[in-house]
C-alpha cells in the first residue's frame, strides 16, 4: 500500500522535578541542601531516510512520545536526561499543524533533521534555593512540562519533470525506456499507485529526475478516486511532460484529453497550471496512413494556438525519444531554479509557549492610540526579527491568528491609526 499522508500525535518528555535533600553525614548536625537538578526531557525529532519512499509506517502507529527526564536526586546528583525519538521520514515530506494546517517544516533540500518539539527542561534542585536568611529550603522546582502536538505529514515527490496524462497513455513504458526505473507495465484502466522516480542520464547533455504521476481522471482535483494524494506530487516539479495516446487506440480524443487534464490542474492549484509544458503525442506507431494526422490536430491546437511544444514519440519502439529527452534538458535550463520548497508558517517553539499566556488589547485616550500589551505580544517580540521581511510577515500573521487584528477592528481602528506594543509603534492598514 503507497501511502503519502498520515496525521499522527507527537509528544516530547517532560523535565523531571528537581529534587528536596539534605546532608546526612557524620558529624554534620545540619547538613545544608544537596537536592538534584532534573533530567531534560528527550526531543521529539525529524530524520531524512534516503531508503524511505511514502509514510506507511505512520499508517500503523499514531502517537509518538519522546522519554521523560528522571527526577533529580540526594548529593547533588542530577537526573538522566530521557532519550529523544527519532521519527524517519522520506525527503519531500512536508509536516502541517493538523488544526490549521500550516507548514511547520518541509524536510527536503538542505534540511535532513530538525528538531520539531524540544523536551521539557529539568527542574533545579533545593540546593539552588539556599539563601543566609533560607538555609534549609524544602521546595525544589518541578520539571517543565511535555509538549503535544498533533500533525499531518504529506509526501511530495521531488522531481525535475513530472509526468503527467490519462491512465494507460503510455507514462510507464516511457519511464521505463529513458530511465533506471522499473514501473509495472499493463494494459489496465486503474493506474500506479505510487509515483514512479527515475533519473534520466545523457551524454552530453545536462540529466534530470523525472516522475511518473499515477494517471489522473476528471474529477481529480475534487478528490474523486485518488486525484488529491497525486496532485500533491506534481507541486515540486519545474515542467509538466503531458503525456497522450496520439493514436485514440482506446477511442479517447487525445484533444479532449488534454484539455481535460489542464483543467483538473487548473482547479487544483493555478501556479501548477502555470508550469511550463511540453505535450508528447505518443503511439504513433499505431496511427494508420488513411485519414487525418492526429499529431498535426494536437500541433494546430496546442503548439500554434497556445505555444506548448508538440512532440510525436512512440515509447514503444523508441521513436522520437531522443529528440524529446534534447528538448526536456534545454527546457529546464531555460526554467532553472530549484524544486519548490515550503517556508515556515508555524514554529511550535513559539505557538505552544505563547498558547496560554494573556493579553490584553484596547484605546488609550491619552495618547490616542491601540494598544496591544500582555505576556503574550511581549514574548512573541522577544521571538521575532521584525527588520526581516519574514519575521514582520511572520509577526502580522501571528496578530492575525490569535485574533487580535480582530479585536482592535470593533474597538473602531482605521487605516492610519497608530498600534502601540512595547516600544514599537505601527501604522494600521487593513
Amino acid at each position: 500500500m503507497f501511502a503519502d499522508r498520515a496525521k499522527i500525535v507527537i509528544i516530547s518528555g517532560k523535565g523531571g522535578d528537581g529534587h528536596v535533600s539534605f546532608r546526612r553525614e557524620k558529624y554534620v548536625t545540619n547538613g545544608g541542601p544537596d537536592g538534584g537538578d532534573g533530567g531534560h526531557g528527550g526531543d521529539v525529532i525529524l530524520k531524512i531516510d534516503e531508503g524511505l519512499n511514502t509514510l506507511v509506517d505512520f499508517r500503523h502507529v499514531r502517537k509518538y512520545k519522546a522519554q521523560n527526564g528522571e527526577e533529580g536526586g540526594k548529593k547533588n546528583c542530577r537526573g538522566k536526561d530521557g532519550e529523544d525519538i527519532i521519527l524517519k521520514v522520506p525527503q519531500g515530506t512536508v509536516v502541517k499543524e493538523a488544526i490549521s494546517g500550516k507548514v511547520i517544516v518541509d524536510m527536503s533540500g538542505e534540511t535532513k533533521e530538525y528538531v520539531i518539539l524540544k523536551g521539557g527542561r529539568g527542574g533545579k534542585g533545593n540546593q539552588h534555593y539556599a539563601t543566609p536568611t533560607m538555609q534549609a529550603p524544602k521546595y525544589a522546582q518541578p520539571g517543565q512540562e511535555a509538549k503535544e502536538l498533533e500533525v499531518i505529514l504529506e509526501l511530495k515527490v521531488i522531481a525535475d519533470v513530472g509526468l503527467v496524462g490519462f491512465p494507460n497513455v503510455g507514462k510507464s513504458t516511457f519511464l521505463s525506456r529513458v530511465t533506471n526505473a522499473r514501473p509495472k507495465i499493463a494494459n489496465y484502466h486503474f493506474t500506479t499507485l505510487n509515483p514512479n522516480l527515475g533519473v534520466v542520464d545523457m551524454d552530453d547533455a545536462k540529466g534530470f529526475v523525472i516522475a511518473d504521476i499515477p494517471g489522473l481522471i476528471e474529477g481529480a482535483s475534487e478528490g474523486i478516486g485518488l486525484g488529491h494524494e497525486f496532485l500533491r506530487h506534481i507541486e515540486r516539479t519545474r515542467l509538466l511532460v503531458h503525456i497522450v495516446d496520439a493514436a485514440g487506440t482506446e477511442g479517447r480524443d487525445p484533444i479532449e484529453d488534454i484539455k481535460a487534464i489542464n483543467h483538473e490542474l487548473e482547479k487544483y492549484n493555478a501556479d501548477v497550471a502555470k508550469r511550463p509544458q511540453i505535450i508528447v503525442a505518443n503511439k504513433i506507431d499505431a496511427i494508420y496512413a488513411d485519414g487525418e494526422d492526429p499529431v498535426e490536430k494536437i500541433r494546430e491546437v496546442f503548439e500554434k494556438g497556445q505555444g506548448i511544444p508538440v512532440y510525436a514519440i512512440s515509447a514503444v519502439t523508441g521513436q522520437g525519444i531522443k529528440e524529446l529527452l534534447y528538448a526536456i534538458s534545454a527546457k529546464l535550463e531555460t526554467i532553472g531554479g530549484e524544486p519548490l520548497t515550503y517556508e515556515q508558517e508555524f514554529d511550535p517553539e513559539v505557538e505552544l509557549a505563547l498558547s496560554d499566556e494573556p493579553y490584553t488589547v484596547y484605546y488609550d485616550d491619552e495618547t490616542g492610540e491601540y494598544v496591544i500589551e500582555g505576556p503574550r505580544i511581549e514574548k512573541m517580540l522577544g521571538y521575532t526579527n521584525l527588520e526581516s521581511e519574514k519575521g514582520f510577515k511572520f509577526f502580522q500573521d501571528f496578530l492575525k491568528d490569535q485574533g487580535m487584528l480582530e479585536q482592535l477592528e470593533n474597538l473602531g481602528i482605521s487605516d492610519g491609526d497608530t498600534v502601540r506594543m512595547y516600544g514599537h509603534s505601527f501604522d494600521y492598514y487593513k
